[in-house]
């Protein structure tokens, strides 16, 4: 009997991506089911498959639901580990890469929302703050072709949601990150060279458009 799987997920999240990414790497069928209003009308399926956080993305594996978007990139490479494994065998590189994955989650993410949060002082300061952040992944990357190695691998997964991501931080942050981050841009658009990826990433435009909806929604024009 085959796995069924489904995937919930609202387009913009960069933490839908990774997942949607890793089952992608994967081979592995999924229905994709859209939140279309993960604000104020969520479903009762999320509701009911993340009674905890209440927000997406979920996956249901054969009825059982995984959340939070780091646990089930590693999940997925567990259930199925036949075809491109994430993490490395080695213990202490397995380590590392839940510390930098670790890392992007508490840090990046939280940084990042703030570039588009926040206006004057608190905005020059977070935009500092995230440039420093991405320059500490990008002092990580070296002359790696991935944080992987030679493969993309999980950190890969975990960070590159925040390639098409990267225009809307430049355009409300006010600085181009092909000057402050050339390396990790180099390393976004070979990653944007796999299928699973480049098809799945949506285009930056929308999500800038996306961006100045939220702004005026929560009324931070």
């Amino acid at each position: 009997m085959a796995d069924e799987v489904i995937l919930l997920n609202f387009w913009p999240s960069i933490f839908g991506m990774r997942t949607t990414i890793a089952l992608e790497e994967k081979g592995v069928k999924y229905e994709y089911r859209e939140e279309e209003d993960v604000i104020n009308n969520k479903t009762r399926l999320l509701l009911e498959m993340n009674p905890v956080h209440k927000k997406i993305p979920v996956l249901i594996h054969n009825g059982k639901p995984v959340c939070e978007s780091i646990v089930q990139v590693q999940y997925i490479d567990e259930i199925w580990p036949e075809k491109n494994p994430f993490l490395p065998k080695d213990p202490y590189q397995r380590a590392q890469a839940l510390f930098w994955a670790d890392f992007i989650e508490k840090k990046v993410c939280v940084c990042g929302r703030r570039v588009w949060t926040t206006k004057g002082e608190e905005l020059e300061a977070a935009n500092k703050e995230f440039l420093e952040l991405l320059k500490i992944l990008q002092s990580e990357l070296g002359d790696k072709p991935y944080f992987g190695g030679d493969k993309f691998g999980f950190v890969d997964t975990v960070l590159i949601g925040f390639f098409c991501w990267f225009p809307a931080y430049e355009k409300f942050g006010n600085y181009s990150m092909e000057s402050e981050c050339s390396e990790l841009m180099a390393w976004g658009k070979r990653c944007m060279q796999r299928d699973s990826v480049a098809n799945y990433l949506p285009d930056p435009e929308r999500v800038i458009g996306y961006v100045l909806h939220l702004k005026k929604l929560f009324g931070l024009e």
